[in-house]
């Protein structure tokens, strides 16, 4: 999973996509532990991939949060007063 094609996903379908990948490292988890797991770097793979998918969420979150703050100063209609 790159992080192009993730950039393009709304906040919502990220955060459903990292309870997927959260999910799957339980999986791996469990199968590592029972020495079932062909490939321990499974688990290293998915670990990234959830710390991109939160990085994405936390960003997008954020200029989300920083455009609305942005958006009500300029409604406010507040003007500035310069001294004289």
């Amino acid at each position: 999973m790159k992080a192009v094609e993730l950039r393009t996903l709304s906040i919502e379908e990220l955060k459903k996509r990292l309870a997927e990948e959260q999910e799957s490292l339980a999986n791996l988890r469990f199968q590592l532990s029972t020495s079932q797991l062909e490939s321990p770097i499974k688990v290293r793979s998915v670990r990234r991939d959830i710390a991109r998918l939160q990085t994405l969420i936390h960003q997008k979150e954020a200029d989300a949060a920083k455009n609305a703050a942005a958006g009500t100063t300029k409604d406010s209609g507040s003007k500035e007063v310069k001294p004289s």
